[in-house]
């Protein structure tokens, strides 16, 4: 009998050696790594351990109605060694740091990781576009190390579903000569307070009284075109860019609640917009106006564009924030207005204003803070008032 007991023993031992060795050895390096992460894995931002740590993701947990083309990218408490994260190792196969799978898949998707300037922010790009309707598996494991060579303190695991379509991106508007002004008035005036700004060129046409505009005060890094053949081209250019922009409708979504859109809109194609927008065309036949901050989120790509289109008029309100997030860029949104445009008492706006046949109005800040801040350009098929304590700053291209 005890001969019999140790026998089977033995062979339970045998049995563990051979399972431990199958699923490092056999099972392949993607099922390897996977199964390691997964003993312990933490979401971002909750990890309690001590070492360097997945302070958040892009997408978060459970989000819904991903990009096809998105980018994943986390960000880590500190600088990180970038031979650490990686997709595939040579020396090591099974040593997989960051890794996404189709949960309905077999293998991880194929792509390459990047780290920033700072090595604290890591992006993987998809070598294809993502399957829709989707849900995905990212995984980040403690073979990623800081630069002194300490590894994480958890292995990290979250989940988002991609969306059904694989519409293209807007295209940005073409603004032609009009994209260097700052302001334009159409057949009105411009009046600049005293201590207001404009960073950029300045335009009228016809030629009209250009109150308080005077270059190297409150006209800087720009001329004042008031008629003439330069101010025609781009009066021009901008009502051509408006004529375009403001009958889009491929790919459009239809804000649900345009009085405030820095509330939560109606789902578009699997996504709740507001406060939080993503790259894509935002339309309504009513005024546009928000109340506090919203974000535009760019998902990684520098060239994202954001179109917000209304028939009506657009208005901001005291203190409101326009945020550019994710390599979001103010020269990429575009605010195509029907009627008039008011930007409010110390709000900081992001993007182009193309008011169609009326006026375009930026109301004082409060000095020494907050300024009214504005950086886009504005062009009105009217007068044009920049108030004081208010900057106007044509974005970088």
């Amino acid at each position: 009998m005890k001969r019999f007991k140790t026998r089977q023993v033995y062979v339970a031992v045998v049995m563990l050696i051979l399972g431990v060795w199958f699923i490092t050895g056999c099972g392949g390096s993607d099922e390897a790594a996977l199964a390691r992460a997964l003993s312990d894995n933490v979401l971002p931002g909750t990890c309690t351990e001590a070492g360097p740590k997945v302070l958040s993701s892009n997408p978060t947990n459970n989000d819904e109605g991903v990009s096809r083309s998105k980018v994943i990218t986390v960000n880590f408490s500190e600088a990180m060694d970038p031979t650490t994260i990686v997709v595939t190792n040579s020396t090591n196969p099974e040593v997989l740091t960051f890794t996404l799978r189709d949960n309905n898949e077999a293998t991880n998707t194929k792509g390459t990781v990047a780290m920033s300037l700072s090595n604290t922010v890591a992006t993987f790009t998809p070598d294809a576009a993502l399957n829709g309707d989707s849900w995905y598996t990212a995984i980040i494991t403690k073979y990623a190390k800081n630069a002194g060579g300490t590894s994480l303190g958890c292995s990290y695991k979250w989940e988002f579903k991609t969306g059904t379509s694989l519409a293209a991106g807007q295209a940005p508007v073409n603004l032609g000569t009009a994209g260097t002004y700052g302001i334009f008035a159409s057949n009105a005036s411009v009046t600049l307070a005293v201590n207001s700004l404009v960073n950029g060129n300045v335009g009228l046409n016809p030629a009209a009284a250009c109150n308080n505009c005077v270059v190297g005060t409150t006209v800087k890094n720009g001329v004042i075109n008031n008629g003439g053949a330069l101010a025609v081209k781009a009066q021009t250019d901008f009502q051509t860019a408006y004529a375009e922009a403001s009958i889009r409708a491929t790919g459009a979504c239809t804000l649900s609640s345009p009085s405030d859109i820095s509330a939560a809109q109606a789902v578009c194609d699997g996504f709740t917009p507001g406060p939080t927008y993503r790259p894509g065309l935002y339309r309504t036949a009513d005024p546009i106006g928000f109340t506090g901050t919203i974000t535009l989120d760019a998902q990684g790509d520098a060239s994202a564009v954001f179109i917000f289109q209304t028939n009506s008029a657009l208005t901001t309100a005291s203190n409101s924030i326009v945020v550019l997030a994710n390599q979001a860029k103010a020269k990429n949104v575009f605010w195509i207005a029907g009627s008039a445009a008011t930007l409010g008492v110390s709000s900081n706006f992001k993007g182009t204003v193309i008011a169609n046949s009326a006026a375009i109005t930026v109301l004082n800040g409060v000095s020494p803070s907050p300024l009214t801040d504005v950086e886009g350009r504005l062009f009105a098929g009217a007068a044009v008032t920049v108030n004081q304590f208010a900057t106007v700053t044509v974005p970088l291209p």
